[in-house]
């Protein structure tokens, strides 16, 4: 299992689409620090007295810069799994470790274990990097106070979110082809922050039934409550009413809850296993 992760890893690095993310990733802080420099200088002449004003600005700025981030993450996860066994399958290379004495449920998990670890790094990688030009650049007007347990906490959610989408990905390599995968898997992701979205405004308003269709996007597809929860801990504003003034349109009025977060954990768990069922029985 840990040789196909370690070769999977490798595949995936020498893959032109990991290049081209990786350089747009680069452009994009650079971008992003930029704007920083010159957004920091705008609200501390705008925002002197008004304490309330410059603390949205700044959750504002830092939520835009992490929203971006979270959907280069997603889209790279998202590429470079699905066709992990549909492309292989399609080109004839998997007839390579079907012809040795392997299991084929250690080909899934390698390819788990590999791409998760990768991508993990990665989600790592870029969230430090936001993180950092906010501390560094954002200076007194957008610098946000964030302690080293925020720090942790909203890393390690953050990183997870590449973990579900592998998993969820390999599930569909496993039993359709790469463009229908990628198509579905694309969708659903437009789906989870759509309806993310429309869960928050519906709290906002007091419309039930807005909620609702909110809580059902994330039961469909739970990657926006990840990213949800990655806010309220970043911003430790669990149970604050002030919550939506703190973090703005990309924050939480109704917090995930734990039981959501191990739902997304069983999710993840399950695509997993169905992507191994699949694979086992599936006639290539």
């Amino acid at each position: 299992m840990w040789v196909i992760a370690k070769l999977s890893c490798k595949e995936i690095l020498y893959k032109r689409i990991f290049l081209i993310t990786a350089l747009a990733s680069l452009a994009f802080l650079l971008f992003y620090a930029i704007a920083t420099h010159f957004a920091a200088g705008e609200v501390a002449q705008q925002s002197n007295n008004d304490v309330m004003m410059r603390s949205f600005y700044t959750t504002q700025f830092l939520g835009i810069g992490l929203y971006f981030a979270a959907f280069i993450t997603a889209l790279l996860a998202i590429l470079s799994s699905v066709s992990s066994i549909s492309g292989e399958i399609e080109s004839h290379q998997i007839d390579t470790w079907l012809a040795r004495p392997l299991p084929r449920r250690s080909i899934i998990l390698g390819k788990f274990a590999g791409l998760s670890l990768l991508l993990a790094l990665y989600a790592a990688f870029l969230f430090s990097g936001i993180i950092s030009i906010n501390q560094l650049i954002g200076g007194e007007a957008l610098k946000v106070d964030i302690t080293g347990s925020q720090f942790i906490k909203s890393l390690g959610i953050f990183m997870l979110e590449p973990v579900i989408l592998v998993a969820v990905a390999l599930f569909f390599s496993s039993m359709i082809t790469t463009i229908n995968g990628g198509v579905i898997m694309i969708i659903l992701y437009g789906i989870s922050f759509i309806g993310g979205f429309v869960e928050q405004f519906g709290v906002l308003i007091e419309k039930p039934a807005l909620q609702d269709i909110g809580i059902a996007s994330s039961l469909l597809f739970p990657v926006d409550s990840l990213f949800r929860k990655m806010m309220v801990c970043l911003f430790d504003t669990a149970d604050s009413p002030f919550s939506f003034a703190a973090q703005g349109m990309f924050g939480s009025l109704s917090e995930p809850s734990g039981a959501m977060m191990v739902y997304t954990a069983l999710y993840a768990m399950t695509a997993l296993w169905l992507a191994v069922r699949n694979f086992t029985v599936r006639d290539v």
